[in-house]
């Protein structure tokens, strides 16, 4: 009855609003994932829900879309047609003691996407040193925030239960690289923000303070749990904290949020053996009571929900970029970069249910191939269907047949620095075979390889979406399709793209990813 007695009144105020923000680039919208919010919040006051007069989805709030992340959209398309492409720009950032110029977005770099009305809209973090709101149909920037340095990493967006003002209830939270006039002494490296998604302006910086990690960059996703977010900074300082800008407070000449949990994650061998590569990377996810991270010092870490402890640790050895992926049967699979160990690079499946020694499943490992600067391993996390197995009765072939999905097997797919896309069944052990681990001192069942293409090196995350995968590479953008018998097919390979590090999402037949050629690209069907 409220909202149908003041909706003309609504309208009205939305009029007003949008006509006072299209004035100023640095404004509009709101922002996250898997549900509907309305204007039917007690803390707003009744101006400010007035400019709230229509639903907001929240479609993808944070990297692989979820707590288990295994989430990369709704609809994948048949085709790799240019929709548009808009320019994000170049920007300088310190490598050493050198400074280069990177353009356009890379690892994470998956744009989250809300739909506000009917309208769509992207939050795309650049080398350019911007956070940008983008118009989805279009492409065109809405408002951009500028940080101190390149942004790496995918944002995570949080709806503030607690928010006076409309400005502070919307708010995505980006990490950036330490900034080009900070150095790894710098009292202040404030590389992980809050900024508003309807003003585009910021509301509290985080300082990423100094540890024995050689960087105080943040490159990974906050996990928001109700209203506590868990992340993992590159200092290797896994933090839980307040993300409200009512508790912030002024620490060190800026606005700071309330830190409530701050644990190392690496031990003191760690930091001998890997000197100062502690780096975490990752985005952490959530199986039970636990958080997972993995570290860059060789550990897969779970935080305890109810002791507020790190009391659970597996060794790998290797440094470890990806983040850990929930499956459907509560293990969580973790990828390997082959650097520190005697062994190779894979994936692990683990089930964390059990002691850590205890806790491997199997072990897929993939070849040694130096490219750049690695030397085989995988950089970027896996993909998996188990979303879609649980979401869809069928899934439909670009030739428009349907097929049930009662007999699709769960599968996960990665691509390897050794050039290759592998899809695996995560359930089926191939029998009478074990691998070695990658310190070689163990040996391990192996799963059943499904597909393997050569698509060229990459540290992007394949996302598979339906019966299809999408695998950004160094070497262009492809489009997989599997049938009923998991017989796979290239749809699309899309080439005039420059090479992509960022992750993919996939929205309504439509495919948005960011380039190192200095442009976000919207590509699918016609």
């Amino acid at each position: 009855m409220f909202e149908k007695s003041i909706k003309p009144i609504i309208w009205a105020f939305s009029i007003i609003y949008s006509l006072l923000f299209a004035c100023n680039t640095e404004n509009k919208e709101q922002n996250t994932e898997k549900f509907t919010d309305t204007i039917a919040i007690p803390k707003i006051s009744i101006k400010d829900s007035l400019l709230l007069a229509d639903k907001i989805e929240i479609i993808n709030p944070t990297f692989l879309g979820n707590e288990k992340r295994n989430y990369y959209g709704n609809e994948a398309p048949s085709k790799l047609k240019l929709i548009w492409r808009t320019k994000l720009g170049t920007g300088t950032t310190r490598v050493g003691s050198t400074l280069k110029k990177w353009s356009g977005a890379g690892w994470t770099g998956q744009p989250l996407m809300i739909k506000q009305d009917t309208n769509l809209y992207l939050i795309q973090g650049t080398f350019a040193h911007y956070l940008k709101k983008i118009d989805a149909k279009t492409g065109k920037t809405i408002w951009k925030y500028k940080f101190d340095d390149v942004l790496k990493g995918t944002g995570t967006f949080w709806i503030n239960p607690y928010a006076d003002t409309i400005t502070e209830r919307y708010i995505i939270m980006q990490g950036s690289r330490k900034g080009n006039n900070k150095n790894l002494s710098s009292k202040v490296v404030p590389s992980y923000r809050a900024i508003s998604f309807i003003s585009g302006k910021v509301l509290w910086q985080l300082n990423s303070t100094r540890t024995r990690s050689y960087s105080r960059d943040v490159d990974g996703s906050a996990l928001i749990i109700n209203d506590t977010a868990y992340i993992g900074l590159e200092n290797a300082l896994f933090t839980i904290f307040n993300p409200d800008p009512a508790k912030a407070k002024l620490r060190n000449g800026i606005i700071q949020p309330e830190i409530i949990f701050q644990d190392t994650l690496y031990d003191k061998k760690d930091a001998i053996k890997h000197r100062g590569n502690l780096v975490t990377e990752s985005s952490p996810s959530r199986l039970g009571n636990r958080v997972y991270v993995t570290s860059g010092s060789g550990h897969v870490y779970g935080y305890n929900l109810q002791t507020k402890k790190l009391d659970w640790k597996f060794f790998t050895g290797s440094d470890m970029d990806g983040s850990p992926i929930v499956t459907h049967d509560s293990c969580i699979l973790v990828s390997l970069e082959k650097e520190y160990i005697n062994g190779k690079g894979g994936v692990f499946k683990l089930d964390p249910s059990r002691s850590a020694d205890s806790s491997v499943i199997w072990y897929f490992p993939v070849k040694d191939k130096f490219f750049v600067f690695w030397h085989g391993g995988i950089i970027g996390s896996v993909g998996i269907n188990d979303y879609y197995l649980a979401n869809q009765d069928s899934f439909q072939l670009s030739t428009g047949k349907y097929f049930p999905t009662e007999n699709i097997p769960h599968t996960a797919a990665f691509v390897a620095i050794d050039e290759n896309l592998y899809v695996i069944n995560t359930e089926k052990i191939v029998k009478g075979i074990k691998v070695k681990g990658p310190n070689k001192k163990h040996k391990y069942k192996k799963p059943k390889l499904i597909f393997k293409y050569k698509t060229g090196p990459s540290i992007s995350t394949p996302v598979i979406v339906g019966n299809k995968i999408i695998a950004a590479t160094y070497k262009g953008l492809y489009l997989f399709e599997h049938d009923e018998k998991m017989k796979f097919k290239l749809l699309a390979h899309y080439t005039n793209i420059g090479s992509m590090e960022s992750t993919p999402f996939v929205y309504n037949k439509r495919i948005y990813i960011a380039s190192r050629d200095g442009f976000l690209y919207c590509l699918g069907d016609e």
